[in-house]
């Protein structure tokens, strides 16, 4: 199934989950992943495997990390290709003072926020979201 394609729709429908929990952005240089770890996103760079963990399974494998964010998922599926989603949130976010981390899987865009300003994060997208539906 194709992921939606349409701004008004993506932003109208986007439907923001929190999920629980802190989130922290770590490396290893030698790309082998600790005991205990299970990053919900990797990213192989020449400087060392990045891994998104849960704040704790950082803490125990003895991961250094200095962002502690919010992980927010977008529940429309968006297609690889749209143009426009990551423009419009980050600019809600950005217009809030919020800095925002966007990954994106097949079917949905994640994001990754600061995670005292979270549930803010989730209250702005909610209301993008409704004005965008108001006007669709």
């Amino acid at each position: 199934m194709s992921g939606e394609r349409d701004l008004k729709k993506l932003v109208g429908g986007m439907s923001p989950e929190l999920h629980p929990g802190s989130w922290v952005f770590a490396t290893v240089p030698d790309g082998r992943l600790p005991e205990g770890a299970t990053p919900v996103v990797t990213v192989a760079e020449p400087e060392g495997l990045t891994l998104v963990v849960r704040q704790e399974e950082a803490d125990a494998a003895g991961l250094a990390y200095s962002y502690v964010a919010g992980w927010i998922t977008l529940r429309v599926h968006s297609a690889l290709d749209a143009v426009g989603l990551t423009a419009a949130v980050a600019q809600e976010l950005a217009t809030a003072g919020l800095s925002c981390n966007v990954v994106s899987g097949f079917h949905h865009d994640h994001l990754f926020v600061p995670f005292n300003r979270a549930s803010l994060a989730v209250a702005l997208l909610e209301d993008l979201a409704a004005r965008a539906a108001d006007h669709g």
